[in-house]
């Protein structure tokens, strides 16, 4: 009986032992695995802090790429439209080297040369505003003086002393104008008669 006990008790010993290296085992491949997971996350990490330095140094990048870009832009941004006039200055030049002695045909090439500066100036969207015998507009004619006129009626633009310009269809500078004041003849006349009837 003594020896069932031993046996019994070796025997619980052993099953206690099995069931410890087990428990051991099972801690040592928790531990394993839970230093791969460690591992594949500071990885995962570092992977992340990379792309992190990688995009902040491109948006660093991109802004000073833009700020040399806008930089360009404000200094050589009029290069199109001084290309285009350049031309102007040539047939200035060759005009005033032309000596004729007859003056219509240099003014006839001044007109030219005017015209052909119109046509340049359209392309970049400005275009002139017809001023005289229209009738008078704030937001496009600066009024510089009134004249009275019996030609004319009322607010109408008597004579355009400087032309003015739109920038696609926004207003660049107001045409200078002078504006007709209609004469108080008539109205003068009216009085006159009154007077001489007595009324």
């Amino acid at each position: 009986m003594k020896f069932k006990k031993e046996h019994a008790a070796k025997h619980e010993q052993s099953g206690e032992q099995k069931t410890e290296k087990i428990a051991e085992q099972d801690h040592t491949q928790e531990n394993e695995d839970l230093k791969k997971k460690l591992d594949e996350k500071e990885k995962e990490s570092a992977e992340n802090y990379d792309k992190y330095l990688r995009a902040v140094a491109e948006l660093d990048n991109y802004r000073k790429r833009a700020a040399r870009e806008k930089t360009d832009i404000i200094k050589y941004g009029k290069e199109d439209v001084i290309k285009d006039i350049l031309p102007f200055m040539d047939s200035l030049d060759r005009a005033l080297e032309h000596n004729t002695g007859d003056i219509q045909s240099f003014k006839d090439g001044i007109a030219l040369i005017q015209e052909q500066l119109l046509c340049c100036l359209k392309k970049h969207g400005v275009e002139r505003i017809d001023a005289a015998g229209q009738d008078f507009d704030p937001n496009f004619h600066e009024a510089l003086m009134q004249v009275e006129s019996d030609q004319h009626e009322d607010n109408k633009i008597v004579t355009e002393m400087e032309k003015g310009y739109l920038l696609n269809g926004r207003l660049l500078r107001p045409s200078r104008v002078c504006v007709c004041k209609k004469t108080n003849k008539e109205n003068d006349d009216v009085c006159e008669n009154n007077e001489d009837t007595g009324e």
